[in-house]
């Protein structure tokens, strides 16, 4: 039922030769040493799929699932069983007619150091390789991979040749595009049988989906912005690097043979499934469940009623940070004017970073003097800070705003006797911050205030933009515009995409065309009414009607194109989905559709509905933020 699919088969047991068990010491795992051991299948799958499957249908995303029992003291589930992660494949070694040239010649290499090399060929027409520290990074990593031998050989990035791998994988690239659609299809069924064998698990009775099953492959990490790590080796993961966490009482997730988990944790208080370190940022990297899910969804609830609690008392700590901006404490008032900042522009507080390690990004609590300008007087306005840094993503934060007076002083004092590369806030950090936070509100952080400001600033501004007399695509239009105000305040940009003129161009010609249809539709409707006036039939006012008809179709279709074009253009630099996803309580939306109309697919798509099951079954028109 579930066997058969060649890349399941691929990854469902991976077999390492004696002589290679475990890995080579400060290296990757050397994919000469796997082989793959092929029609393997355990017999475990058979009874939790047979579990998962036999679970009864009503428990399997009702509005039941919202409304049962939580139990305390931090417990997240009493039951977990799942079948642990789906590995990436095995490194399938190039054709013998594809070459690698260094310095004009070609040279065979071991499989180890040809598979990074790939990595670096895939990418040869991306900007990333331009980059020099991208290849530094990417020529040291490599050079520890390779053989002594390639080492005394290899010594120069500039004089390695990777156009013929390079053409190889954009070939296959195309000819992937230019599969038939039975073979597609075929594809399509493979994947679904991968998805089906380690894309579910059983949580308290419920078959839940897994979000991300797979491994992430190993690569080149690219990072964003100047990253300083760009370049350097992903490696691939292993079975023992893997933590696996389930239930007691489950059946423990088998490892491919030949290996073993590096550990199996039973830790109820937690809702990952598996979890391992990653190479670069040393950072852990967990298999989660989908959003869709009950434990999901709990969480995204729970983070709006923190943030609609903030609601009751931020006048109280408004207050409070505007009395401390004259505190006799240096300390208090940096605190208080930080956090009008993130309160009334949204800034991340921005953690502590080790130096070197992270590209050179900056939220409120690590601004320095280098970030602000101060203008008494600027463009008719009084007491203007300008913002200039690069935000979470390497975003850049760019902007002109009047603060209030005290807060504009204060900010000549922070920065006196400073030079530009020193804090500007040298007595505050995050956790300080967030420790302040925590007494004024239980649960209350720097990312509640975004949250709470962007939903706040949604439902605000949908009451003032939405005209209840719109047709949909009017009603959208607005909508889209509320959602802008958000990413605008939360400074969610994006690059305009470089299909944007072609995109707009079709559009536009689409209008054109739509307004000559109108115009002749015009005209034929006058010739029509003629006749009637001519004929007075039935037949001619039927006619008439018919053609009334036609126009106010084609005048609707036209003002949907307009509309189309217009939202399009105003939103070209802005990401709208950021704030929708993570900032935005889905309630406001969804109470917004169900009051004026507007079905709910028009705003969130298949994935999102699923992840916002919880609000849609809870609100209704009538839902206040």
């Amino acid at each position: 039922m579930l066997g058969g699919a060649a890349a399941a088969l691929r990854c469902d047991a991976l077999r390492v030769a004696p002589a290679s068990v475990g890995r080579p010491s400060g290296g990757m795992h050397k994919p000469v040493a796997l082989v793959l051991a092929r029609g393997a299948r355990s017999a475990r799958l058979g009874h939790v799929l047979l579990q998962l499957r036999s679970v009864p249908a009503a428990t399997k995303g009702s509005r039941d699932r919202w409304e049962e029992e939580k139990t305390g003291d931090g417990i997240k589930w009493k039951q977990l069983e799942h079948k642990g992660p789906y590995f990436a494949p095995l490194y399938e070694p190039l054709p013998d007619d594809v070459q690698f040239y260094y310095d004009g010649k070609p040279l065979k290499l071991s499989l180890a150091t040809e598979e990074i090399a790939t990595f670096y060929a895939k990418m040869l027409d991306h900007e990333y390789t331009t980059k020099e520290i991208f290849q530094n990074n990417f020529f040291n990593d490599w050079r520890k991979e390779m053989t002594p031998n390639e080492r005394k050989i290899i010594k120069h990035l500039d004089k390695c040749d990777f156009k013929e791998m390079h053409k190889y994988f954009v070939d296959k690239s195309e000819a992937r595009k230019a599969l038939s659609k039975e073979e597609k299809q075929k594809l399509k069924e493979e994947a679904d049988k991968i998805q089906e064998e380690y894309g579910y698990c059983i949580l308290d009775g419920h078959r839940e989906k897994i979000g991300n099953f797979k491994t992430e492959p190993p690569g080149l990490f690219r990072g964003r912005g100047d990253h300083p790590k760009m370049g350097m080796l992903k490696k691939r993961i292993m079975p023992e690097d893997v933590v696996i966490n389930c239930s007691k009482d489950s059946k423990i997730p088998e490892p491919p043979a030949g290996h073993k988990w590096k550990e199996v944790r039973f830790d109820n208080t937690v809702t990952w499934l598996a979890s391992w370190t990653e190479n670069i940022q040393n950072s852990l990297k967990y298999i989660m469940l989908n959003p869709s899910s009950k434990l999901k969804g709990e969480k995204d609830w729970q983070k709006y009623e923190v943030a609609r609690r903030l609601k009751d008392v931020v006048h109280k700590i408004r207050a409070q940070y505007q009395a401390d901006w004259k505190s006799k404490e240096m300390k208090k008032r940096q605190r208080a004017v930080a956090l009008y900042f993130i309160d009334k522009l949204a800034l991340r507080a921005g953690n502590e970073k080790e130096e070197g390690e992270t590209a050179d990004t900056v939220g409120c609590c690590s601004l320095r003097v280098e970030h602000i300008k101060l203008y008494p007087k600027l463009d008719g306005q009084e007491h203007v800070v300008e913002f200039d840094f690069l935000g979470k993503d390497s975003i850049r934060y760019y902007n002109k705003v009047s603060v209030e007076k005290p807060v504009f002083k204060n900010l000549q004092l922070f920065m006196k006797n400073k030079d530009p590369g020193d804090d500007l806030f040298d007595r505050l950090n995050t956790s300080i911050l967030n420790r302040h936070l925590q007494d004024l509100m239980n649960g209350l952080t720097a990312k509640v205030f975004r949250t709470y400001n962007a939903s706040i600033t949604l439902q605000e501004q949908l009451k003032a933009l939405t005209n209840s007399e719109d047709n949909v695509a009017g009603k959208l239009l607005s909508y889209n515009r509320a959602n802008r105000a958000v990413a605008i305040l939360c400074n969610h940009q994006r690059s305009t995409p470089k299909t944007f003129e072609k995109s707009m161009q079709i559009l536009q010609t689409k209008i054109d065309a739509k307004k000559q249809q109108l115009e002749e539709a015009q005209l034929e409707l006058k010739k029509a009414e003629d006749e009637l006036k001519d004929k007075n039939d039935a037949k001619a006012e039927a006619n008439v009607q018919k053609k009334k008809k036609l126009l106010e179709r084609l005048e609707e279709q036209l003002a949907k194109l307009e509309v189309q074009a217009t939202d399009k253009e105003e939103n070209k630099q802005i990401a709208l989905g950021t704030s929708k996803l993570n900032y935005l309580d889905p309630r406001i939306s969804i109470a917004w559709c169900k009051k004026f109309g507007v079905p709910i697919e028009k705003i969130y798509n298949k994935t999102q509905r699923e992840k916002f099951a919880w609000a849609i079954d809870m609100a209704d028109e009538d839902f206040e933020f």
